[in-house]
């Protein structure tokens, strides 16, 4: 089959979005309605949820949408059960969800261990094991990992390895799901300017930082059919960092490591 321009297209496709509400969620769930996808929607922020719903529908799409905290195993559930039942099927499921703290691996109490593997790693399994019975054949299933799940994170230890859990389960799922039809992949952000993180993000080898819509469009690519033979791997969306590894361009335009 060639490549046409129709490929890139969602329409008749349902996507669901977790954390929605902004940033890098809210971009992904936006540029889908705008290729044509109708969208479940997520988030604790009901405020941010409610207003990224009405530019869906103001695109002319449909937003189902679902207040609750990720973390919340039977929240997860209902939202889910609310998405069965408004949809027939699930085309797309982006986890998007996720978020750390800075602290010393030895100073993180058992609480913040628990959190932190919850909303970046077991969420996301659970999200996989919910959606998994309207997958059907050509379903995309992206997860929202960062560039922190290929490289050492001091002060983020639990969040990166937990980063890289999901890399690691998206590789396998891949495997296990795809005799589905069913692909698994990662986008793995960095240099993304997003609430929570921040204007002062140092440049790229780009020599410019990123935006949510550069992370959005690698979804688009994901969700349609220009990548229906990708499955298994990681898209690094992060300007060239994590090609750079340590090495950063000095003032004079030459290298330091």
């Amino acid at each position: 089959m060639s490549v046409e321009r129709d490929a890139v297209a969602l329409e008749g496709r349902v996507a669901v979005v977790t954390g929605a509400a902004r940033g890098i969620g809210e971009a992904i769930a936006l540029a889908f309605a705008r290729f044509g996808a109708d969208l479940a929607l997520c988030d604790r922020d009901a405020e941010g949820l409610g207003a990224c719903a009405r530019q869906v529908e103001a695109a002319g799409r449909r937003a189902v949408t679902g207040v609750l905290d990720v973390r919340d195993e039977s929240a997860l559930a209902a939202f889910f059960a609310s998405v069965t039942r408004a949809f027939p099927r699930i085309d797309v499921l982006v986890s998007n969800a996720g978020g750390g703290f800075q602290a010393p691996f030895l100073e993180v109490s058992a609480r913040g261990r628990d959190a932190l593997i919850r909303e970046n790693f077991t969420q996301l399994a659970e999200c996989v094991r919910l959606a998994a019975p309207t997958l059907g054949e050509g379903a995309s299933v992206i997860f929202v990992t960062s560039i922190e799940a290929h490289r050492a994170a001091p002060g983020y230890a639990l969040y990166a390895a937990m980063k890289a859990a999901a890399a690691n389960l998206a590789g396998s799922l891949a495997l296990e799901l795809g005799a589905r039809g069913i692909r698994v992949n990662c986008i793995a952000p960095d240099a993304i300017p997003t609430p929570g993180v921040g204007e002062s993000l140092p440049p790229t080898p780009l020599a410019r930082r990123g935006t949510p819509d550069d992370v959005a469009g690698a979804a688009i690519f994901l969700a349609s059919e220009l990548s229906r033979f990708v499955t298994g791997t990681t898209l690094h969306v992060d300007g060239g960092n994590h090609a750079a590894g340590g090495w950063r361009r000095r003032p004079d335009g030459s290298w330091e490591t």
